[in-house]
């Protein structure tokens, strides 16, 4: 056994990034960062109505003409604009959507995808490594502590959530730290709520969290049989193996509050019949993370930062990187899955109005990060990067308007907001003044977004 529990770890560090994580995936069920689940005991929902930013990224581009008002050009309320029809579906809510048009991310080389850099506002591409924590998971360290700080869901075609159940391409911790994504419904609802199962998910969550501690015990002395080169990296395999059984552990601790909010488990889960029926599953176990006080912040991967992406539920026939070819705005086959996308944030923004906190809801407190991963079309140069935001984080943010700036500072400025809002003092969010003088026009928030 020692042997092979060394050959299987070394062997994960030897494969390339996106094989290491298919394979902790289907052998551990998921693998986290050190980083991700802290020590701290579960934060129980508090009556001080905390803060919580969602992200939402669709992939393959946001062209402008999707999201703008006809003829909007400057400045100005949205209370007489009539959207478009994409997005239309997020009419009633206009009071509280703000349409932000003008920044830009040539820095990230979107071409395709920057990856970790749409996140992060550094350079990216398939096959890089993060050069940097990504704002996300900023702001998971700074948000009211919760047993899951941070929770990151993928959504893809069915043969690509099956087969790689577990990626990273979107978040990170820091510089090489990828944080993981969920596609696989089954698996994340057992992550979540296997404790408190019944039947065959909790002989399923069962019988991975016996093999989790055999890892755990069996890795923490195998270390030592391997060269001290890879040390560091299997030290980061076994501390996910840590969490993964601490996060366990947490979780049957407040069994009886999860209870009020899992999900019920229908064929959707077990026998789809469309990868949207997987879409829709996986978004509705963010929600109840959400509103368990499970976790504060949320990362949504439409696409999950890849090229890829599949709607076959609402008879788009085309998916992945053909669909990216196609011009966006007036095209029958993306108005559909932008009115997808948004009648997912409805659900998101309704599901949490329905919870009081405070003296409004949770939405009151609640801002959601509306683009793309890949500004605002694929082979893009990343001059024009469109973001909606919904919601005003407890008054933060100006909403009920579009904003329309110079293409003069870029996405880590609308971050780098995010950040202060939330507390975080600073300046800039990953770009060093010699990228500034090239990149940034101004310095700190954006001033035209904020209350």
């Amino acid at each position: 056994m020692k042997f092979s529990i060394n050959f299987i770890l070394f062997k994960y560090m030897k494969l390339n990034r996106r094989d290491t994580i298919r394979q902790l995936a289907l052998g551990a069920g998921a693998a986290f960062s050190g980083s991700l689940f802290p020590n701290s005991a579960f934060a129980s929902v508090s009556a001080s109505a905390p803060k919580r930013v969602i992200f939402f990224l669709q992939n393959q581009g946001f062209e402008p003409g999707t999201c703008i008002p006809d003829g909007m050009k400057n400045s100005s309320s949205l209370a007489k604009a009539k959207l478009p029809e994409p997005i239309e579906a997020l009419e009633p809510f206009k009071d509280r959507l703000h349409i932000i048009n003008g920044l830009h991310g040539k820095h990230t080389s979107p071409g395709h995808s920057p990856f970790f850099g749409a996140l992060g506002g550094y350079r990216g591409s398939d096959g890089v490594p993060p050069g940097g924590p990504t704002v996300d998971y900023e702001l998971s360290k700074v948000l009211p502590q919760t047993l899951l700080p941070h929770l990151c869901i993928g959504m893809d075609s069915m043969e690509n959530m099956r087969a790689k159940p577990t990626v990273a391409n979107l978040s990170a911790s820091g510089a090489g730290q990828p944080i993981f994504m969920h596609s696989n419904p089954n698996h994340l609802y057992q992550l979540l709520y296997g404790g408190i199962s019944e039947g065959d998910i909790r002989d399923q969550h069962e019988a991975r969290s016996s093999m989790l501690e055999r890892i755990e015990k069996m890795s923490s002395l195998e270390g030592k049989a391997l060269p001290s080169s890879d040390k560091n990296r299997y030290n980061q395999y076994v501390r996910g193996f840590e969490d993964m059984n601490g996060l366990r552990d947490r979780l049957a601790k407040v069994s009886g509050h999860l209870k009020k909010f899992a999900p019920e488990v229908d064929e959707r889960y077990t026998n789809p019949e469309f990868e949207t029926d997987w879409h829709d599953t996986l978004l509705d176990l963010g929600i109840s993370a959400l509103k368990s006080g499970t976790t504060n912040t949320l990362t949504i991967g439409s696409g999950r930062g890849e090229i890829f992406g599949a709607w076959k539920g609402l008879g788009v026939e085309k998916q992945g990187h053909n669909l990216g070819h196609m011009v966006q705005k007036d095209n029958p086959i993306w108005i559909k899955i932008r009115q997808y996308n948004c009648r997912m944030l409805v659900k998101l923004m309704e599901q949490l109005e329905s919870v009081p906190e405070g003296n409004g809801s949770m939405m009151d407190n609640t801002l959601i990060v509306y683009t793309s991963n890949n500004a605002d079309k694929q082979h893009t140069s990343g001059a024009n990067w469109p973001v909606m935001l919904l919601g005003n984080c407890d008054g933060a943010f100006k909403t009920g308007c579009f904003t329309q700036l110079d293409g003069k500072r870029p996405i880590n400025a609308l971050y780098n907001s995010l950040l202060r809002v939330s507390g975080v003092s600073g300046d800039r969010f990953n770009m060093s003044d010699a990228m500034a003088k090239k990149f940034d026009s101004g310095t700190g928030p954006l001033k035209e977004i904020l209350t």
